[in-house]
């Protein structure tokens, strides 16, 4: 049986890990209690009178600890059984204090009486023990009313977005009911009673009469057990939204779904992607046209000259958000619900240690979060699911993917595939000579140096391309692992929804990785068979890389539901995200893969190398020398070097107009110096003389203390001078603070190897591409390592603000009209 501690320490929110009780702390204080009496029952043993009168004394203080426990904590109102020896008071805790979150409260302090109030250890470790409990319960409350307050006023602004949606949507349907021909927008009537007395006329479902008919029962003491102090228990009504407030009537549902002089509805549709840039820009224009327009004015009866319109699209926009709002509404309301029971079941545990009693049974807690939860569902299904639960709990609760062990079988087996495959290439083409030292070809030159140098020209970049690839998404699994196992909440981070097919899982990767290899090591173990026995210049035989790249490609925008497709589509959408950065709103995962990419300009360089070779049919000649001496291939190869920076720059860019931080700037100012470092390193392959040199050699360390820094002080959040551990950080994730010391050095190393370029090493008799290819892969596993550090900072920021749910802009605003 798992024991609770772990059991806790697993079914926690992580970002709200520090707002839970301390079980093991509380663990601790219980031994040092029972540590002092089985010291006290050792003296009772001594035969002295004074040690036995001391035994008669500790009896009852026995008893008490077993039977005189705050019976609030079960949600029970019974008294206690011995009121002479405990004594609870309950304070109000003020606004500006350390321990309230979100305002003032009640908290409550615990005052040993009678036995317990002696100077004796064990007394003293009771008192510091009950001390400990009150800290950790008074923690518990205001975190859970704090949290309680926010949802229940989020839940209100949601009720107020729907009921405006609502009416728009009614008044869509009747303009089209009057007029069939209208169809492309949504127009209000004008300033009548007639149609103003049905707009806004959704109202909450609950009657007064229920707001406050039931108590908010977190987990609390009750304070001395005495009749009036039960009567002043807080109530703070029935949990659901409420009623929301009056609405001004609004005269006209537009852009700006104005009034006459008073009251208008903005609808603020994120500007995320080209198209919704393009609206809000077209809007900002009719908007404009329309102010001076004198049929803007509004007549004497009071209606408006020229209706506004509100665009079809634009209220689907508003409805998906609303809906997303819904969704991270009953997402937050859940953790809530599942911090009240792991909270309310830790102090049951460490009550019942002292209790000893097997018979105690924790009566049912009711609180605000049930009923919340029922109504946004109750919402929810009827106008996003069209009175479908079934549908709608796949937005709410997505279904989690079962774990296969089909998965696990496959991953193994296509391990040992790919192991024995890429076993027997390595000893063919050690054999035949192929990755020994060979003459480069120069420029000017079509062909030459004979087979090897023609195979590791053509041939070679295919596996190696793959080979980076798939060592980075194998490092990205190995990642998964390690989160997981510190609870390093990743797919909160990233934002993926295990809906409409689940998002990868760490075997899920691992298979990917196994398959996919042994499938390119297969293919590649064919080809150079055939090469070996004579077939090198036979068109179909060159044309087997090229295959192994088309399917590849096929396989990755296939629309079929096969090979995880929405996690395929979701990658493509990143990257379309990544090539037109400024266009696009830069979330966390968009600029975690662009930093990917950076990390991947070998592979890159490599794929522009076969796209020039296999589109071009030099395959056919086998003239490689074509996509190597071509002036204008060349520059586009170069080109391609600078892409990943420049995208990762436009991300801080767009960053920085989004959001106004320079910090992001600063950030842009990084990836402009490693472009100008990748540009005097081309400038330097073209002329080495000593001027360029120094030109690489000044401009590589520039870039490189700089990107150290960034690493270790903004994406890692290390080197922090007044840190209680010593140029680290205050919160760790990793218990070892060594392994942070190592990563940060080994970060270092990896970070200079663009040294490289400038002491040219030679390992025996190897190639220089697979030389190449071994400090391409150090980078890729720099990055690897560089991920973890990255998303822990990140979840620690989560974690320290307590934001486990992401927050969804609403459409509907209303502004003052002059």
């Amino acid at each position: 049986m798992v024991k609770f501690s772990r059991q806790f320490e697993g079914q926690l929110v992580p970002e709200w890990k520090h707002a839970f009780v301390d079980y093991c702390l509380l663990k601790k204080d219980l031994k040092r209690v029972q540590h002092a009496l089985l010291l006290a029952a050792g003296r009772c043993e001594a035969g002295t009178q004074q040690t036995a009168d001391g035994h008669a004394e500790r009896a009852p203080l026995s008893q008490w600890l077993f039977h005189s426990l705050p019976a609030g904590l079960f949600g029970s109102n019974a008294p206690p059984k011995d009121h002479g020896v405990i004594h609870v008071h309950r304070k109000l805790m003020m606004a500006g204090s350390a321990s309230s979150r979100g305002g003032g409260g009640d908290v409550y302090e615990t005052e040993l009486l009678g036995p317990a109030a002696g100077g004796d250890d064990d007394a003293a470790a009771v008192r510091e023990f009950f001390a400990r409990l009150d800290a950790q319960l008074n923690k518990v409350n205001q975190f859970y009313k704090g949290k309680e307050e926010e949802f229940l006023e989020r839940g209100q602004s949601l009720r107020k977005q729907m009921d405006i949606l609502a009416d728009l949507k009614a008044a869509a349907r009747e303009r089209e009911d009057s007029n069939p021909s209208v169809s492309s927008s949504v127009n209000s009537g004008g300033c009548s009673e007639d149609e103003s007395s049905t707009r806004y006329a959704m109202t909450s479902a609950v009657e007064p009469d229920q707001l406050n008919e039931q108590e908010t029962t977190t987990p609390t003491k009750d304070p001395g057990g005495t009749a009036q102090e039960d009567q002043q228990q807080d109530r703070e009504g029935s949990g659901t939204f409420g009623r929301p407030a009056p609405v001004p009537e609004p005269t006209s549902l537009g852009r700006s779904v104005s009034g006459c002089g008073r009251k208008s509805l903005k609808i603020n549709i994120p500007l995320t992607n080209p198209s919704r840039t393009i609206a809000a820009l077209t809007d900002i224009l009719l908007d404009e046209l329309a102010r001076q327009s004198s049929s803007r004015k509004c007549n004497p009866d009071g209606s408006v000259g020229k209706q506004g319109v509100v665009n079809k699209t634009k209220l689907r926009h508003a409805e998906k958000m609303i809906r997303g709002a819904f969704v991270e509404l009953y997402k937050g309301l859940g953790y809530l619900a599942t911090y009240r029971n792991l909270n309310m079941m830790a102090f049951v545990k460490i009550l019942k240690k002292f209790e000893k009693i097997s018979g105690k049974q924790v009566l049912s807690v009711y609180l605000k979060a049930l009923k919340l939860m029922d109504e946004v569902e109750d919402i929810f299904v009827r106008h996003f699911a069209g009175d479908d639960r079934r549908k709608a709990m796949k937005y709410l609760k997505p279904a989690q993917r079962k774990e296969s062990h089909g998965v696990s079988f496959f991953t193994g087996l296509m391990t040992g595939c790919f192991a024995a495959l890429f076993l027997g290439y390595c000893v063919m083409a050690h054999m035949a000579g192929l990755y020994l030292y060979a003459p480069a070809p120069r420029r000017g030159r079509g062909t030459g140096g004979g087979d090897s140098v023609h195979y590791m020209e053509t041939a070679y970049p295919v596996l190696s391309m793959f080979a980076l690839l798939f060592l980075h998404l194998f490092l990205y699994g190995c990642n998964m692992v390690a989160w997981r196992r510190c609870r390093v909440n990743y797919g909160f981070i990233f934002e993926s929804s295990p809906a409409a097919g689940g998002e990868l899982r760490p075997r899920d990767v691992f298979l990917a990785c196994a398959a996919s290899m042994a499938a390119v090591t297969g293919v590649m173990f064919a080809h150079l068979a055939l090469v070996l026995r004579g077939y090198h210049a036979s068109p179909h035989v060159q044309a087997i890389p090229r295959f192994l790249l088309l399917v590849f490609l096929l396989l990755l925008f296939c629309p079929l539901n096969v090979a995880y497709r929405s996690s395929r589509f979701q990658f493509l959408r990143i990257l379309r995200n990544i090539i037109l950065s400024p266009l696009y709103k830069v979330v966390m995962v968009d600029f975690f893969m662009a930093d990917q990419l950076c990390s991947q300009v070998p592979m890159l360089r490599s794929l522009e190398y076969l796209a020039c070779y296999y589109i071009s049919g030099s395959y056919t000649t086998q003239d490689y020398g074509y996509c190597i001496n071509n002036k204008h291939i060349r520059d586009l190869a170069y080109a391609v070097s600078f892409l990943p920076y420049y995208w990762r720059a436009m991300q801080c860019a767009r960053r920085w107009f989004d959001e106004g931080d320079t910090s992001h700037l600063v950030n842009l100012g990084k990836y402009v110096s490693a472009m100008l470092a990748a540009g005097a390193k081309v400038a330097y392959e073209k002329d080495e003389t000593l001027a360029s040199l120094s030109l690489l050699v000044a401009v590589s360390s520039t870039a490189t203390v700089y990107q150290l820094y960034w690493d270790f002080v903004k994406d890692w959040g290390l080197l922090q001078a007044n840190s209680k551990n010593p140029w680290l950080r205050n919160d760790l994730i990793l218990k070892r603070k060594s392994i942070y010391y190592f990563s940060m050095g080994l970060n270092l190393v990896l970070r200079l190897a663009w040294l490289q370029t400038v002491i040219h090493p030679n390992f025996g008799s190897l190639d220089s591409r697979v030389t190449s290819f071994f400090l391409a892969a150090l980078e890729v596993i720099r990055r690897g390592h560089w991920n973890f550090y990255r998303l822990e900072n990140e979840h620690l920021n989560n974690a320290g603000k307590f934001r486990a749910i992401k927050t969804v802009p609403l459409p509907f605003h209303e502004v003052d009209e002059d």
